[in-house]
């Protein structure tokens, strides 16, 4: 009977450990994967694309204006838009929102234009900003900004930055400062 005992031979502790170690990693492996993958493809993005910007200068008249469209899956708020770095006043922003994304351009207006609590540009009604903009999922806004700070006749021909503020990031247009010429 003894001699049936030593016989049998087993895995030794070192391979035993090494199995178990191996087993518990790819485990928890495939764990973090799927908890990743849920979270990623559950969480809805912001996204936000500025485009069609430009900064008008004529004499003392300057006129920033640009579109804002909400790509991500969820609703935005902007909280505040600097154009240069400096803050611009809600009460010099005007703002109009659309449905879908206009083919057209933004066009050169006069900032004497641009005056009380609404203006309009070619059929389109902007109403001037009191306080943070929501934009919707989907959504797009077109904004004109009156007189932005620091912007002058000299700075015809350089590039200027227009940033948008949201609560989980900053988002940057560079624009070339233009004559506007043409009202």
């Amino acid at each position: 009977m003894a001699s049936l005992i030593k016989s049998k031979r087993g895995l030794s502790q070192v391979v035993t450990t090494l199995i178990l170690l191996v087993v518990s990693v790819l485990l928890a492996g495939v764990v973090t994967y799927y908890a990743t993958n849920i979270t990623m493809t559950r969480t809805e993005q912001e996204e936000v694309d500025i485009s069609k910007a430009h900064i008008w200068v004529n004499g003392s008249t300057q006129v920033a204006a640009f579109m804002v469209e909400n790509l991500g899956g969820r609703d935005i708020l902007i909280d505040k838009i600097t154009v240069r770095g400096v803050e611009c006043s809600w009460s010099n922003v005007y703002f109009e929102r659309l449905t879908s994304a206009p083919s057209a351009d933004m066009n050169v207006t006069r900032e004497s234009l641009i005056t009380g609590s609404s203006f309009s540009l070619y059929g389109k009604t902007y109403d001037q900003a009191s306080t943070d903009i929501p934009v919707a999922s989907s959504g797009v806004v077109l904004f004109y900004i009156k007189n932005p700070d620091n912007i002058d006749l000299d700075d015809v021909g350089t590039t200027v930055s227009i940033t948008v503020f949201t609560k989980d990031g900053q988002y940057i247009e560079e624009v070339n400062v233009e004559s506007a010429t043409s009202t």
